[in-house]
């Protein structure tokens, strides 16, 4: 087998990468429990800091997690790069607006039904139709006062929980600490092929990998029966060294019956890159894997996983410094197309009241354009997107009259507030317990 195994998780070991002198990401310098498996170049990485248990746990975790009936789901969608936040909800009426923004003022759109100033970007018309039908909570400026303009610092910020540049856990990670198990590595998936930093944890196992039907092995000379049967050897080999006395061998045995447990639950879903299951809508065609991954979540939450929190990133990037008329309503188009298709299927399979998706960037563009793109900015937009949202404005278009002394939106809620709120409205935890800034920070109403 083509296996893995480190002590340490590092921006080189599943974490992203950053510039020297910036914030770590969540999950450096945790221990880190992991196997990584290799099929086709993707993987599938377990990370976690406590201590698991002997003998077949993931099975019983995963099993007792089952057995507990469905909870609350958060999908935590980024979009890797600062959305210009001008450009989605956008005052198209507004002289400033128009001054600023020569080449790139939005001319139309439809109406924004929370703000008569406000226009929906053409590209993400599927947003607007949720919206319409109550189902989409807006935050058209989000952020934090005295806003760092940094990619790494701001994502940072986000994926913590609070203005922290040292904290080291996700704020996530810290809710799936206090309502996860040792034993389920389930509990936490990003979908992305590596450790979302948003999950990672002080104790309890999550899971990095890519789409259900694409997690795989790979044994170097084996194929066919030979591979076949290399895989429950494999697996069976790690579960009888469980607690053996040399940690190294401990670890890889934990990380071998993690694989095979795995393995098992999502075989139903599929293998060698086909999926065994079939969506309840129609997810747009793309060579990006985004709706295909939103698909495969849908349908492990279809088959009973016992998931609570997930990550993935949305396609393209969203640093449009440059050309931005041509690639940011390429990006929005499959991102809402793509989540509007994901809210069907939870609806069409009954799902839709368990589950609650967060959209956000790490912040906004500047107001006035740079001639064909926008610089980095403040105040940003975010969506929280379900059944159960309450589809109200959270905070409000402060308006381009009043920007900040960098010419930027200036932040009408706080997203520690919206995270305050999704802690307890949502997942039933103590917003002080998770976030260190909660006591100081308003919480919105989020649900209906």
């Amino acid at each position: 087998m083509n296996t893995c195994c480190t002590e340490h998780a590092r921006a080189s070991a599943g974490l992203p990468a950053i510039e020297p002198g910036m914030p770590a990401p969540a999950g450096t310098g945790l221990s880190r429990r992991s196997l990584l498996l290799r099929s086709a170049g993707l993987g599938l990485a377990v990370y976690g800091a406590g201590k698991l248990a002997k003998l077949p746990v993931f099975e019983a975790g995963v099993a007792h997690a089952q057995a507990g009936g469905p909870g609350t789901v958060l999908l935590n969608v980024f979009l890797d790069g600062g959305v210009d936040s001008l450009s989605v909800l956008a005052p198209v009426e507004d002289a400033t607006y128009r001054r600023l923004r020569p080449q790139l003022a939005l001319k139309d759109g439809r109406p924004f039904a929370e703000d008569p100033r406000l226009r929906w970007h053409p590209s993400v018309n599927a947003l607007a139709d949720l919206h319409a039908e109550g189902k989409v909570s807006v935050l058209p400026a989000v952020g934090y006062t005295g806003a760092d303009q940094s990619h790494f610092t701001s994502r940072h910020f986000w994926e913590v929980g609070a203005l922290d540049a040292n904290l080291r856990t996700g704020w996530l990670g810290r809710v799936l600490d206090r309502i996860g198990a040792a034993d389920n590595p389930l509990q936490g998936v990003s979908l992305d092929g590596q450790l979302a930093p948003s999950l990672a944890t002080a104790r309890n196992p999550v899971a990095a990998l890519d789409k259900p039907e694409d997690f795989g092995f790979w044994a170097p000379g084996a194929w066919g029966p030979a591979g076949d049967l290399a895989v429950p050897a494999f697996t069976n080999i790690g579960r009888s060294l469980l607690g053996a006395d040399d940690p190294a061998i401990a670890q890889a045995a934990q990380a071998a019956a993690f694989a095979g447990t795995v393995r098992d639950a999502l075989a139903p879903l599929g293998n060698d890159g086909k999926p065994a299951y079939a969506s309840a809508a129609a997810y747009p065609q793309s060579s990006d894997a985004f709706p295909k991954r939103l698909a495969g979540f849908a349908a492990m939450l279809a088959a009973g996983l016992p998931v609570r929190a997930a990550s993935v990133r949305a396609p393209g990037t969203w640093d449009t410094h440059a050309n931005q008329e041509e690639t940011l309503p390429k990006n929005l188009q499959l991102t809402f197309d793509s989540l509007l298709a994901f809210q069907r299927d939870l609806e069409a399979r009954g799902l839709a009241d368990r589950v609650l998706t967060l959209v956000w960037s790490e912040f906004g563009r500047r107001a006035a354009e740079n001639g064909s793109g926008t610089d980095h900015g403040a105040a940003g937009v975010g969506f929280l997107i379900g059944t159960r949202a309450a589809g109200r404005m959270i905070g409000e278009f402060p308006g381009v009259d009043k920007l900040d002394a960098q010419g930027n939106l200036r932040a009408t809620s706080d997203f520690r507030g919206l995270y305050g709120a999704l802690c307890g409205d949502w997942f039933g935890v103590d917003p002080l317990a998770v976030l260190p800034d909660a006591r100081n920070i308003g919480r919105p109403v989020i649900l209906k």
